[in-house]
């Protein structure tokens, strides 16, 4: 049984943002179609805001593959010169079950997530959009800005909150436009970047929302909130985990990536639970991107995407790392 290894190096010469975006947008289609099958995630915190993990697992039939993905968060892991972020990806074959490829994962994790969370914009943000807002400026933002400026390209102004450590947003905006040119290739010559500490005054300038935290009690108030608003909540993966006010929610249009596992651990856990919105409020974008059901109706609605991640867009990505891999040569083979 022969598998192909591929490190973070090997992956970043074959997987880019924009066929990454058109990926994730078919592994929705399909999921929503009932083409593809996503598994219950395992969950486990070792220590609550320092070490956690997940396992999330799925099945591609038309890739004739299955997987998981395994990802943690080590927050000790900065003091021994580590990445915080720890992920693995396994790809299988559905005859056989032989391993076809192990992947290093945080840099398909973070491609695949800043898509999703870019999707959400596309397809229910206003057309008219220039003004990005992203809660959070980790690793994570990075990806989120980029996959937004591919399908809004005339993004004008991006507001950067960090309200843990507003130092490390002003790091963030001096750097992220060098740092989109040179890790994705996308010029943002034309944006202006702005650090910011005060929410409640950014969130009324902006069009679109993208939140991506830890965080476990809201950070973004109804009040604060313009009509026409959207929103894209994609730091949410967890069970308790809470980014915005959940009275954001009610009237607003809601759509999620898998009602299930969103339901289990993402935005729209905690309205659902206190009554605020219910499940039947929720629609998979899978079906708003194969127009088979409508997104935003007027400029002044407000709408939600909740994308709390599906183990199937690592997978799609991974399978097309390993097939561009083979070709170019990259990786080892290593014969189990």
């Amino acid at each position: 049984m022969k598998a192909r290894v591929m490190n973070k190096a090997d992956i970043m010469q074959v997987v880019e943002m924009e066929p990454t975006i058109t990926a994730v947008e078919n592994v929705y289609k399909m999921k929503s179609a009932g083409e593809a099958v996503a598994w219950p995630t395992v969950f486990h915190i070792f220590e609550e805001g320092v070490r956690d993990m997940d396992i999330r697992s799925g099945y591609l039939p038309g890739e004739h593959v299955f997987g998981h993905k395994t990802i943690g968060f080590f927050g000790g892991n900065t003091e021994k010169n580590l990445p915080t972020l720890m992920a693995t990806i396994n790809v299988f074959d559905e005859y056989t079950g032989s391993l076809i490829g192990l992947l290093e994962g945080s840099y398909i994790t973070g491609l695949r997530t800043g898509a999703a969370g870019a999707i959400g914009a596309k397809y229910l943000a206003r057309k008219d959009s220039d003004t990005l807002f992203v809660l959070g400026a980790g690793n994570q933002a990075a990806f989120q800005i980029g996959a937004t400026l591919v399908v809004f390209p005339g993004l004008k102004k991006v507001y950067i909150a960090d309200l843990l450590n507003p130092d490390n947003g002003k790091r963030f905006a001096s750097e992220i436009r060098r740092r989109l040119k040179e890790e994705f290739g996308i010029d943002a010559s034309g944006v202006d970047f702005e650090a910011t500490v005060d929410p409640a005054s950014a969130i009324p300038d902006s069009d679109i929302v993208i939140t991506v935290t830890p965080a476990r009690e809201p950070v973004i108030r109804k009040e604060w909130v313009r009509p026409g608003t959207h929103f894209s909540t994609v730091g949410s993966d967890m069970e308790g985990k809470e980014e915005i006010d959940p009275e954001i929610f009610r009237g607003a249009k809601v759509f999620v990536d898998d009602i299930p596992h969103c339901i289990e651990a993402g935005e729209v856990e905690i309205p659902i639970k206190n009554g605020v919105i219910a499940e039947t409020d929720l629609t998979e974008i899978g079906t708003l991107i194969a127009g088979q059901t409508a997104g935003r109706t007027s400029d002044e609605e407000i709408t939600i995407y909740d994308p709390c991640g599906m183990a199937l867009m690592d997978i799609a990505a991974a399978k097309v790392a390993l097939t561009l891999g083979a070709e170019k040569g990259l990786g080892v083979t290593v014969d189990l």
